[in-house]
């Protein structure tokens, strides 16, 4: 998050340089093994699709067998209903240019839509797509997810917020720790099979979660999943994780990426 840019490391503030730092390697060795709390596991890539390249994806989700994506920047912010099989959007929303869209999710016909340090939420009809409305909210907005009940909302911390769907308010918090440790930076979040999945910002990895304890059960190496061929200097970092209950499939993509992907996991034996 923070300036929001590609090279997200430089333009920190030299005081959170070396935190990021220490988190990715954190991440990078508990990949390679070193978790002892947490499964490990890498990707097998089962499909790739076309994913429109100008899209900086803040959330991606499904709902109703049809696949959503938010997308940020500020001057570039939209929401779109994406057709899976081309990347083509069906359906889009522009933002004004003063908001920076972050994590989105649907939740009994309606969709939630964070913005990153303008404290507000929209919400809309799934159906139409037409606003109805917003809500408020203290501190940054990063990803959403939903596991049915409440809203789960990350703010870039270690901390996850279940909220309320008909006021977003708070109605419990969650530490999301690995090996007892805080794990900060989570970001884009998607619920499967009652697990909380979470990008973790600036990394290849993604982590699932215990979302009674906020227990980091499993740790997902991602760092080959998009080929170093279809890397550009304008590609940035993974982040969308999309589950459709419908055929139970995960689809994976990144902010600028070409692709989508298909994946299944499978497990370190090591």
């Amino acid at each position: 998050m923070y300036e929001k840019i590609s090279t997200f490391v430089y333009v920190m503030k030299k005081p959170l340089l070396h935190i990021v730092l220490f988190v990715l390697c954190a991440l990078l060795t508990a990949c390679e093994g070193s978790a002892q709390n947490a499964k490990h596991y890498t990707l097998k890539v089962e499909e790739s699709l076309p994913h429109d390249v100008g899209a900086y994806t803040q959330g991606l989700f499904f709902y109703e067998g049809e696949l959503y994506e938010s997308c940020g920047q500020y001057g570039e912010s939209s929401f779109r209903k994406m057709e899976l099989a081309t990347g083509k959007v069906l359906k889009r929303i522009n933002f004004d240019r003063k908001y920076f869209l972050e994590g989105s999710c649907a939740l009994k016909g309606r969709i939630y839509i964070l913005t990153w340090q303008e404290n507000v939420c929209f919400v809309y009809d799934v159906k139409t797509m037409e606003l109805i409305g917003s809500v408020r909210y203290m501190g940054e907005g990063w990803g959403l997810t939903t596991d049915g009940k409440y809203l789960i909302m990350s703010d870039g911390t270690s901390s996850l917020t279940f909220r309320n769907p008909d006021n977003f308010k708070v109605e419990k918090q969650l530490t999301v720790t690995l090996d007892g440790k805080p794990l900060r930076f989570i970001n884009e979040l998607e619920y499967i099979n009652g697990e909380i999945w979470a990008n973790v910002y600036g990394s290849d990895a993604i982590v699932t979660i215990n979302p009674s304890s906020g227990v980091v059960t499993g740790m997902i190496d991602c760092r080959n999943l998009l080929h170093r061929t279809l890397r550009k200097p304008s590609t940035d970092v993974l982040n969308g994780i999309a589950y459709n209950d419908e055929d139970g499939t995960i689809w994976l993509t990144g902010k600028y990426w070409p692709k989508i992907f298909r994946v299944t996991l499978v497990e370190d034996e090591k």
